[in-house]
């Protein structure tokens, strides 16, 4: 599933580039490693309602196998909290901010954790280009790798210099789909090492990432 929000409900905030993200990343599954686009759920503005990103979720929950490879790519807002929004013990927590942009809204990272605590594959990459995102470790688990564009208290930024989020102007962009982060030169770009070329890019904001998937994941 991939998700990019730009053009949220109202005007008051709107971003530019987390739709060019998300469309970016698409590409770069289906030109760069074949990926079937027909496999591949892609939500963008409007569409991308807390009640779509979660319905689609379960969906992906039933069909999903073991062996499969599944990814999640968000960019659009990031929040934190004041105190444990979602009971799992922690101070504070973080979220994802949905097309509607009420707090009603906000998918929590216990409410993602929970979405995705079916999932049988081990093969499983989170991919978080939003503010505070370095917080969204209760996803955690074996088998999986998530990236995330900022540390928990860190703003994730974009501009018109990249036409992208930082992150993923790095990760995608330059990593990927121009080939920059083939350190190896192998040909073969696995998210690691797109993840260890945008980190050494990014200025201003520090990726972070937990990896307990053994060995590197190619998409």
């Amino acid at each position: 599933m991939i998700i990019g929000i730009s053009d949220y409900a109202g005007t008051a905030n709107d971003l530019n580039y987390c739709d060019d993200d998300a469309v970016d990343f698409c590409n770069a599954l289906v030109n760069v490693y074949g990926w079937d686009r027909n496999q591949i759920i892609l939500l963008i503005d409007s569409n991308a309602t807390k009640q779509n990103i979660l319905q689609y979720i379960s969906h992906i929950s039933g069909e999903e196998k073991p062996g499969d490879e599944v990814v999640f790519f968000y960019s659009g807002h990031g929040s934190t909290s004041t105190y444990d929004v979602d009971g799992d013990g922690e101070k504070k927590d973080e979220c994802i901010i949905p097309y509607e942009c009420q707090s009603g809204y906000f998918i929590w990272d216990g409410d993602l954790k929970k979405a995705f605590s079916d999932f049988e594959s081990t093969r499983m990459m989170f991919f978080f280009d939003s503010c505070y995102s370095g917080g969204m470790m209760d996803l955690a688990s074996a088998g999986r790798l998530i990236l995330m564009a900022c540390g928990e208290r860190q703003l994730s930024t974009e501009s018109s210099v990249w036409g992208n989020g930082q992150f993923t102007y790095y990760f995608v962009d330059q990593g990927m789909l121009h080939a920059k982060a083939d350190s190896n030169g192998d040909r073969q770009i696995t998210f690691e090492e797109a993840f260890d070329y945008a980190k050494a890019n990014c200025r201003s904001q520090t990726p972070v990432a937990f990896d307990a998937f053994q060995g590197d994941m190619l998409p």
